[in-house]
């Protein structure tokens, strides 16, 4: 989580000139993290700032960006919403945010990172008042004691909590659980594909090409993390199926989930470089996995299950051309929830699933709803 000063996208957010009498909405926003999502975020909120404050009067107004070294204060540097970049710095100090967001009357923090330091921060923010919304899958996925309390934090008073882009990016998979249960559904089961990076892989795996060379275009395009076994072992997948559990109300950990690893076991721990150079070392049970396949009349699909009892995985299988995972396209994740409502004919949830400008519009549906609910019209 590292940026220059030059690196952080202006967000002006305060017009000359007022269009109505009365004040407008004002949420204060910090941003954690300006990476790949936190700065496609900061150009979103710019570029829309004029347009909500005329149309939805509301003015959100950034106050702190802050990265693993850095803290950027609009007290500090009058000028941070004004200009490309601000320019004047203090050393990070989260433990300070909240006393700078005090005076606020109405403060959100926005945590665009995927520390553990960062969360460990949420259930005092919380219980501060001061709402969070995040895309970091540590808090809501992580250990069981600590989600409990962050949750417990954020049903006790008057501040959000919203995490509805840890599973599937701008997708509303999070919401649509929710709301399933929330009326009185009751979940059967869901399945789906939770990575983009693995169903552009399987979408375009066609046994002619070798895995490892497309591996590395996946690499080299963005879809796949620079160290992809991020991507191939799986525990980003198993993330996602925790979530989805804890909102149907399932005390589900990651360790609870039966993960098979896609990454050969003598390239588990080697460096990064390493890895790269042994990619070849997928080829041969990548292509046996594809024939196998092919003697099924079906195609490879990462599938993660989890079924109303809590039992879930996280494999590689192959699912018949028939099947509605067979047909998904690109990037897309999709999810398939099959509920007492929805079971002979499942509701399914499909799209992009991966990339900083979609993850990082979700975000921002998320920053609205807050805003919604704590400032309403």
């Amino acid at each position: 989580m590292h940026t220059h000063v030059s690196d952080v996208p202006p967000a002006s957010l305060v017009p000359s000139r007022m269009t109505t009498a009365l004040p407008p909405r004002r949420l204060d926003v910090a941003v954690i993290g300006p990476g790949r999502v936190g700065r496609a975020l900061l150009g979103q909120l710019r570029a829309s700032q004029s347009r909500l404050l005329h149309e939805r009067h509301l003015d959100l107004r950034l106050r702190v960006v802050i990265d693993s070294r850095h803290m950027w204060l609009d007290s500090d540097d009058e000028q941070l919403n004004a200009r490309d970049g601000a320019q004047t710095w203090r050393p990070a100090a989260l433990a300070e945010l909240a006393g700078y967001l005090a005076a606020s009357p109405h403060a959100l923090v926005v945590d665009c990172s995927a520390s553990e330091a960062v969360v460990a921060h949420y259930a005092d923010w919380l219980a501060a008042g001061i709402h969070v919304v995040t895309p970091n899958k540590l808090a809501a996925s992580g250990a069981l004691d600590r989600w409990r309390h962050v949750r417990a934090a954020a049903l006790r008073g008057d501040a959000c909590w919203h995490y509805e882009t840890t599973v599937g990016a701008g997708l509303p998979v999070v919401k649509t659980l929710r709301e399933l249960v929330d009326t009185g559904d009751d979940l059967v089961a869901v399945e789906g594909m939770f990575s983009g990076t693995l169903a552009w892989l399987f979408h375009h795996y066609d046994g002619g090409k070798p895995f490892s060379a497309l591996l590395r275009e996946a690499v080299a395009l963005g879809y796949a993390e620079p160290d992809p076994r991020h991507d191939l072992d799986g525990l980003d997948v198993a993330r996602k199926l925790v979530i989805l559990a804890r909102e149907a109300g399932l005390t589900l950990s990651l360790e609870d989930v039966d993960v098979d690893s896609l990454v050969p076991p003598a390239l588990r721990q080697v460096d990064r470089e390493t890895f790269m150079c042994e990619l070849e070392q997928l080829d041969a049970p990548m292509a046996h996995q594809h024939a196998r396949a092919a003697s099924r009349q079906g195609v490879l699909r990462h599938v993660g299950r989890l079924d109303a009892d809590g039992r879930a995985s996280v494999r590689l299988e192959v699912v018949p051309r028939t099947h509605v995972l067979a047909n998904a396209r690109l990037t897309d994740n999709m999810i398939v929830f099959r509920t007492r409502r929805y079971n002979e004919n499942p509701l399914v949830v499909q799209g992009p699933g991966a990339g900083p400008e979609v993850t990082a519009a979700g975000v921002f549906a998320d920053i609205l709803r807050v805003a919604a609910r704590a400032l309403p019209a």
